[in-house]
């Protein structure tokens, strides 16, 4: 991997200081998004891959990594517009979007909310999902479904866990990113950045937006990456479900490309960083 360090910058946006990591200042703009409590460095194995041909921007989300956490505004609508004022303060007119799970989301809805400043639409294992659209999927089983475990554990207890689940794919650079999203104590206890009652707004938020509706209002050539992982099969319904919509995005975005990740964990960024870098860079060449 290219031995290129970030920039961390701060960035104000009305009442709020927003932390993004900048990895180059030269090329074509591509800005990265995160998923639901998780943090820009979740690109750190991405970013520099793309560099210095694009300059690479990757944003912590309120709430998020080291930007501010308001006690309002845990909602699509004002994420987006976060979005908008975060690339207004750093000059970006035109750029790709690039968004993993929430992050998805929030690309999607920005993109069809403004055409004439996202070139490239990437959807990284999110932004295609329609929770609604399964049958017998109500709000309440859902909402056990996106609730957070609780990860309050010593340092090493939690290492161990991503250990474990990260198997062969474990390495420091991905414990690292991991650590990257969440906050350590005086006493070495992990703890979530996002608190839950704003974790489950933004689940809520998740089952309320109709992706498969949308489709067809992205203008801008766009990359579907969904991931599935080994276990996929040991709940049939939920990937027949997934591959549903996949289905859907492939008929409805007018410039829409698949590009599946098979035996692939749901961070694809760091499971596979060097082939959706290289899925990235093609796009927007």
């Amino acid at each position: 991997m290219p031995a290129v360090s970030p920039n961390d910058l701060r960035i104000a946006v009305g009442d709020l200081t927003f932390h993004v990591r900048s990895w180059s200042d030269q090329g074509y703009p591509i800005v990265l998004l995160h998923g639901l409590s998780s943090s820009a460095q979740t690109w750190n194995l991405v970013a520099p891959l793309l560099t210095p041909e694009f300059r690479i921007i990757a944003i912590d989300e309120r709430g998020h990594g080291q930007s501010d956490r308001p006690d309002l505004g845990y909602d699509l609508a004002t994420f987006v517009s976060d979005v908008e004022g975060i690339t207004a303060a750093l000059g970006l007119e035109r750029f790709a979007l690039v968004g993993q799970s929430w992050g998805g989301h929030v690309a999607l809805e920005y993109a069809i909310q403004h055409p004439d400043a996202v070139s490239h639409l990437v959807l990284v294992d999110g932004g295609f999902s329609d929770m609604q659209s399964r049958e017998g999927l109500t709000w309440e089983i859902a909402e056990k479904q996106l609730t957070p475990p609780d990860i309050r554990m010593p340092l090493p207890a939690f290492v161990e866990r991503i250990r474990q689940r990260w198997g062969a794919g474990y390495s420091d650079d991905v414990r690292d990113a991991i650590l990257g999203n969440v906050s350590i104590d005086a006493r070495g206890v992990i703890h979530p950045n996002l608190p839950r009652e704003h974790h489950m707004q933004l689940a809520r938020a998740i089952w309320d937006h109709r992706a498969s509706l949308l489709f067809d209002k992205v203008r801008c050539p766009t990359l579907v990456v969904p991931a599935e992982s080994s276990e996929a099969a040991s709940n049939p319904e939920r990937q027949r479900s997934r591959r549903r919509a996949i289905a859907l995005a492939e008929q409805r975005l007018p410039r829409g490309k698949i590009l599946w990740m098979r035996d692939t964990h749901h961070d694809v960024q760091l499971h596979r960083p060097v082939e959706l870098a290289n899925a990235i860079a093609s796009l927007v060449r």
